[in-house]
C-alpha cells in the first residue's frame, strides 16, 4: 500500500470520502453540522494541510490524511475500505515521514479513539467543546509524554 502526495485535483474525491466516512462514524452530529463542516473542509481545511492519499490499483482514492506540523489534522477512509489497513498505513507514514506526534479525536467516535490507541497514541487531555465551540468533546492524544507541553 503506497501513500502519495495529494493534489488539488484530488479534493473532490477526498471530500466524498470525508462525507461518507463521517456519515458512517459520526452518528452523533446533525445533518446541518455535517453540511457546515463540509464547507469548512473544502474551503479552509484541505488547503491548510499537507494532503496524502492511498489509491487502489485503478487510481481511485481509498483514504486520505492531512498533516500540519506535528499534528495529524484529519484521517478518513472510504467506508467500503474500513479495516483493510489503509488508516494504519496512513498513520505509520505520518509518524515516520511527517514527524506527526499528535491527533485530536471526537470523544463520541469510540472506534477512532481505539484505533489511535492501537497505533500508540495516548490521551493527553480532554476539551469539552470541539474546534468550532460545539458540544462535541475532543480528546487530545499524543505519542509520548513530550506532547503534553504542546497541548
Amino acid at each position: 500500500m503506497e501513500v502519495e502526495q495529494g493534489m488539488l485535483k484530488d479534493y473532490e474525491e477526498v471530500l466524498r470520502i470525508w462525507e461518507g466516512s463521517v456519515r458512517s462514524t459520526h452518528h452523533f452530529i446533525s445533518e446541518e453540522y455535517i453540511q457546515e463542516l463540509k464547507g469548512i473542509i473544502s474551503n479552509q481545511a484541505l488547503p491548510a494541510v499537507d494532503l496524502y492519499v492511498v489509491k487502489n490499483s485503478e487510481g481511485i482514492i481509498q483514504g486520505f490524511m492531512g498533516t500540519a506540523g506535528d499534528i495529524l489534522e484529519m484521517l478518513f477512509v472510504s467506508p467500503t475500505c474500513f479495516r483493510k489497513g489503509i488508516g494504519k498505513a496512513l498513520v505509520s507514514y505520518a509518524v515516520k515521514n511527517c514527524d506527526v506526534k499528535r491527533v485530536d479525536v471526537n470523544e463520541q467516535n469510540d472506534g477512532a479513539y481505539h484505533f489511535y490507541v492501537a497505533q500508540g497514541f495516548k490521551m493527553i487531555r480532554r476539551s469539552e467543546l470541539d474546534g468550532l465551540g460545539r458540544p462535541y468533546p475532543i480528546l487530545h492524544m499524543g505519542l509520548d509524554k513530550r506532547c503534553v507541553e504542546y497541548i
